[in-house]
């Protein structure tokens, strides 16, 4: 019987000696090798994962850096700085890093606007947004308010204020993830620097624009005429402004007779 235990045990520690040295040759041989570079620009990333620089995470941003892929200015969130460490990591030049803030476009709180429908649905925006096509308040193209892109964001840098949801920029990263929470497409990104900016979104002619919000773009042209650098145009009844040429003068803050430019550059908050 002993006999018998000592050839059992036997064969159990040859099989545990021959599956160990496979193990072996097999972490060996296909192991995946590390590379330190890439783990230390990931590392170097802020970790928020947002995808606002085109990649799906920081991983992949991280991947792409390491093979020459990707520019080194593209983690807005990270700003200058991150860039730099980047650079450095490379052995590359640092390319600048534009501060981008998020801003709503409505202007259209609870006291200039009304409801033309009753909503009991999903306490959400994406769910609302079927409803009417979206429309349940007079404005069709206004901010529905029930916070997805509050929701969305990492940082805690949106609230509802007054029946619109509001950035407050000091805390705002501009990882994009309430542009792209947002069913309604009213949030954007635009330069830190940038003072003015248009916080309506409604496309309508002024007649029917004054109907749905008081405080809607009428597409007056005030700003586009005052405007030194031709930077603002109203399209689609609708003034456009472009940050590459604006240079914050303010003029058509002053000028809108409806307040829907408001300043809301560095300084004046928002």
């Amino acid at each position: 019987m002993w006999k018998d235990i000592l050839i059992a045990a036997g064969v159990v520690a040859l099989m545990g000696c021959f599956f160990g040295l496979l193990l072996y040759l097999t972490s060996r041989f296909f192991a995946v090798r590390r590379d330190e570079r890439t783990e230390n620009l990931r590392a170097t990333l802020p970790g928020v994962n947002c995808g606002a620089c085109g990649y799906t995470g920081c991983d992949q941003y991280a991947q792409a850096l390491a093979t020459g892929a990707a520019k080194t200015n593209l983690c807005i969130p990270g700003g200058s700085d991150t860039a730099k460490r980047i650079a450095e990591l490379l052995g590359v030049k640092a390319e600048r890093v534009e501060p981008m803030v998020a801003v709503v476009h409505c202007n259209g709180t609870c006291e200039v606007t009304e409801n033309r429908a009753a909503y009991a649905g999903d306490n959400s925006c994406r769910a609302a947004s079927l409803v009417y096509g979206g429309s349940v308040g007079s404005c069709t193209f206004g901010c529905l308010g029930y916070g997805d892109c509050a929701a969305a964001c990492p940082v805690n840098a949106i609230c509802l204020d007054n029946g619109v949801a509001r950035v407050d920029r000091r805390v705002c990263i501009a990882c994009g993830a309430c542009v792209t929470t947002c069913p309604k497409g009213i949030i954007t990104l635009i330069p830190t620097k940038a003072l003015p900016a248009n916080l309506c979104s409604n496309r309508e002619i002024g007649a029917k624009v004054r109907k749905e919000c008081k405080n809607g773009c009428i597409a007056c042209r005030k700003c586009e005429k005052i405007c030194p650098t031709q930077a603002i145009t109203v399209s689609d009844d609708l003034a456009v402004i472009d940050y590459g040429k604006c240079i914050s003068c303010g003029k058509c803050v002053e000028v809108c007779p409806v307040h829907c430019i408001h300043a809301v550059g560095q300084g004046a908050g928002e």
